[in-house]
């Protein structure tokens, strides 16, 4: 026989092979399960049995594993139940499976399409010593903007419709990155007192004009900033209204006007 050879028919390179064939194939299997810890089971409505059915595919779920969380707490993945049982606000405009969902409410204010938003855990995030991790600079101490950036601060905020929507207020920043998240606006209503009533932009949505020293916002028109969901704390933003704010401007780019739900040609 050849160096190598186990029998006349086998080797140690078949053998080889063969092993890392199974070795791979059991790795697949095992991300496979793994990545169906979160978002599983999903829903369908492809079945006449009932308006929505479980479907998790091959391989099935594992089995519930306990995690530590970095800054104290445990979480279970999967979890024997499903705490995001919201009720969808839209309606298929057509009986067939996939229909499209047209909303049937407010949709800025009702989640669907772009307002859509994770029901993320309600507390701030937190940096690597366990403090909130997106706070406002007036609580953020020796944070300061370089002087050779404009500060918007003061600066009047105008929405889509290019009528005043506020004035900008206080800047919140992000202590892990360093950089801007959010910009604090006081909303200009006739009928709320100066300061009364501030919400969060997300900075990503506006765009700050330093020759004319305002801010633009497209996403949004002016009356629509009274609804942008507010703040519990208001020195602390947690995960699920950054998800909640976002969505909000997120979703004005498609329902702000009746003609941004048309087609563009």
């Amino acid at each position: 026989m050849q160096t190598g050879a186990i029998t006349t028919h086998l080797d140690v390179a078949q053998v080889v092979l063969y092993t890392f064939w199974i070795f791979f194939a059991g790795v697949i299997f095992y991300l496979r399960r793994e990545d169906k810890r979160e978002g599983y089971p999903l829903d369908s409505d492809r079945s006449e049995r009932a308006p929505r059915v479980s479907v998790v595919g091959f391989p099935a779920m594992p089995s519930p594993k306990t995690f530590k969380l970095a800054h104290g707490g445990t979480v279970m993945a999967p979890s024997a139940s499903r705490t995001d049982r919201r009720a969808i606000a839209a309606a298929p405009i057509g009986g067939w499976p996939g229909a499209p969902l047209e909303p049937t409410g407010d949709p800025m204010r009702d989640g669907v399409g772009p307002a859509a938003y994770a029901e993320r855990e309600d507390a701030p995030e937190l940096t690597i010593d366990g403090h909130p991790n997106i706070i406002p600079m007036r609580a953020a101490g020796e944070v300061l903007i370089a002087a050779e950036d404009e500060d918007p601060r003061g600066m009047e905020v105008i929405a889509a419709d290019r009528k005043t929507a506020g004035i900008v207020a206080d800047i919140w920043v992000d202590l892990a990155e360093p950089q801007i998240r959010y910009l604090e606006v006081d909303i200009v209503d006739p009928g709320v007192a100066a300061g009364a009533r501030r919400i969060l932009l997300p900075i990503h949505f506006a765009k700050i004009d330093q020759q004319r020293r305002r801010v633009n916002v497209g996403a949004i028109l002016a009356e629509q900033f009274a609804h942008v969901p507010a703040l519990k704390n208001a020195n602390l933003v947690t995960k699920l209204e950054e998800d909640r704010i976002t969505a909000y401007f997120a979703s004005g780019t498609l329902y702000a006007t009746p003609a941004r739900l048309g087609p563009i040609l």
